[in-house]
């Protein structure tokens, strides 16, 4: 009842910058991954806020996949993947010792990388979950030497239950390096090595987005896709009418403010752009903490939705902190609707384009679009 009275009283706020969520593209982009690997198990990546686009959005939407474990990188996170999926829940990043002991065991996997957390985790019996992550070939963490870890750490090992062996590939989206094969194959000797200790690992996955398109190996029969989830080619390559993902996000802002300019006047910070002719400036409230990236400033465009017909709008000066300018070729008001990000890959607004500009990788464009940003299911 209290629950029911807070919904109907409580405000309703209209914001003036929103991010929409396709659950149905998501959905068709987890379909597809899984029909690349047919065989294998689907373990979407959902940290970093699901890569920018809403960990609680993302968890409701994948409610209605197969999907029976996501990917979080800490606690924080998993917080919220308990509330809202339904399945297990994987740890992937390392916690401070103290923190796992408030997991919840029952859906809870964690990936170990050193003898440390294992010996603390093994207190908690068969009911502590493992996934032994080993460092094929990254050398940016994991176990070096499987066997001599076996060696030393045998009766913390045997008192967990091991469930998975992972790594992660250096160079998956370089289809022509030779470090791929290098760490597919010490991973697999890793798996021998594992398996004649007498362990016998439910999971074995090693591979990303990338190498679900890439890796051909029957024995690996877990993946963990991130940024295809989303619906970006990890692959230069796979960009061709083969490619089924779709990207699933746009973002939204209204213009607050137009402004006349005369020919020779500036606007923003540090004069950086002048008018070359009389013509109008509109204003949106999204700047570089929502997550446009300044290096942006004079150099993307994005779609204003006006009555009188859809057009691009150059930004006009420097990217501020909340505020971004823009050149106006058509009469606007306040109130219209601009689309900073689209999600169709050939605008010049995509995050594939704007990523681009500023000589950056989709990933950390989109992981940087604040949390705080109203997201919307679609």
């Amino acid at each position: 009842m209290i629950n029911l009275l807070r919904k109907i009283l409580k405000p309703k706020y209209d914001t003036l910058n929103e991010i929409e969520i396709s659950a149905e593209k998501i959905i068709s982009n987890f379909n597809y991954l899984k029909s690349l690997q047919p065989s294998a198990e689907i373990f979407p990546v959902l940290k970093s806020n699901a890569y920018g686009h809403g960990l609680k959005e993302v968890c409701h939407i994948l409610n209605k996949t197969s999907a029976s474990m996501i990917v979080v990188d800490s606690f924080p996170e998993a917080q919220i993947a308990y509330r809202y999926f339904k399945g297990h829940v994987l740890i992937l990043g390392e916690m401070p010792i103290d923190v796992y002991k408030y997991a919840r065991l029952a859906r809870t996997e964690f990936v170990i990388y050193n003898s440390e957390t294992l010996k603390y985790v093994s207190r908690y019996g068969k009911r502590a979950r493992i996934h032994l992550f080993v460092n094929s070939g990254m050398n940016r963490e994991g176990i070096k030497d499987l066997d001599v870890f076996i060696r030393e750490n045998r009766s913390y090992l045997d008192r967990v239950e091991i469930v998975g062996l992972c790594s992660h590939l250096a160079s998956a989206d370089n289809q022509d390096s030779a470090l791929n094969k290098e760490q597919e194959d010490r991973f697999m000797a890793d798996l021998e090595i594992l398996k004649t200790a007498g362990f016998s690992p439910r999971f074995v996955h090693l591979g990303n987005s990338a190498a679900i398109f890439s890796l051909n190996n029957k024995l690996l029969n877990a993946y963990r896709p991130g940024l295809a989830l989303y619906g970006y080619a990890p692959i230069d390559n796979i960009n061709s009418s083969k490619n089924e993902l779709k990207a699933a996000l746009e973002v939204f802002s209204h213009i607050v403010s137009v402004q006349d300019l005369k020919k020779g006047e500036s606007v923003s910070y540090n004069e950086n752009y002048k008018a070359d002719r009389d013509l109008s400036i509109a204003v949106i409230p999204f700047g570089y903490f929502e997550g446009l990236d300044r290096r942006l400033s004079n150099q993307a465009k994005f779609l204003i939705e006006d009555e009188s017909g859809d057009f691009f709008a150059p930004i006009a000066g420097k990217v501020c902190m909340n505020l971004t300018c823009l050149e106006i070729n058509k009469p606007v008001v306040v109130g219209d609707v601009v689309k900073v990000i689209s999600d169709n890959n050939e605008d010049p607004n995509s995050v594939i384009n704007i990523s681009k500009i500023i000589g950056t990788i989709p990933y950390e464009f989109l992981v940087k679009l604040q949390a705080n940003i109203r997201r919307k299911i679609v």
